[in-house]
């Protein structure tokens, strides 16, 4: 059975030792990073099932990272950074992060979010009896088998969790998602005081890309007071 192989890349040895500790209690192969130049070459050279990435690290910085990262991979990234405030948890969160938890930290919650993480990126990359079928409204295409969107034809680059709102929001299009129903499923954990920021920011984000305006089709609609639904 293959090894599951996690990246840590942070500048402070002394806590990419203390997470390789805990993690490696967990069975999982550790390989650490000084900054972000070794982080990508480790990911260039190796196979790589999660990263755990550091904001601040020389050469180039977690947010660089994880935007070369998510040019060619969907692998899960958890941010761990003394950076504490609710726009730098959003911010990391829609540079394409999958979670994000501030130093200091508890090495337990750390591994119990790793374990949750590797959960959901297994599953999505289990091979289904039956694929699930494309949505099409509007000029709009999902694939969720290959995790693409097309417009027209032209492919929409979009962040993982950008893809699971959409889709969320596509495959059930009478529905209204409140703020907290869409965190809960698209996060898949207890909503928390600042997931209405990160929500509302992942779906700007996502309207951009869509190129929701005035001039065409809203994809994603706003019922004030209730929540968003799609417009297909």
């Amino acid at each position: 059975m293959k090894l599951i192989t996690i990246l840590i890349a942070d500048d402070e040895a002394e806590i990419a030792d203390l997470i390789a500790l805990h993690l490696k209690k967990e069975g999982y192969h550790i390989i650490k990073a000084a900054d972000g130049k070794e982080a990508m070459q480790a990911i260039q050279s190796q196979s790589i099932d999660l990263a755990i990435l550091d904001i601040m690290m020389p050469e180039l910085d977690g947010y660089e990272v994880t935007r070369q990262i998510r040019e060619k991979h969907h692998m899960p990234i958890i941010f761990l950074s003394a950076k504490t405030s609710d726009l730098d948890k959003i911010t990391g969160l829609v540079m394409g992060a999958d979670d994000y938890m501030t130093k200091p930290f508890n090495p337990m919650e750390l591994v119990a979010r790793v374990n949750s993480q590797l959960r959901r990126s297994m599953q999505f990359s289990q091979p289904s009896v039956a694929t699930k079928p494309i949505l099409e409204a509007g000029g709009l295409t999902i694939c969720p088998d290959q995790h693409t969107v097309t417009l027209y034809g032209e492919l929409i680059e979009l962040t993982p969790k950008e893809f699971d709102i959409l889709y969320l929001l596509a495959k059930n299009p009478k529905q209204v998602f409140n703020v907290e129903s869409i965190f809960q499923h698209v996060w898949g954990e207890a909503y928390y005081e600042s997931g209405n920021n990160t929500v509302m920011v992942h779906i700007r984000a996502l309207r951009k890309k869509l190129g929701d305006d005035i001039n065409k089709t809203k994809f994603i609609k706003t019922i004030w007071g209730v929540g968003y639904t799609f417009n297909g």
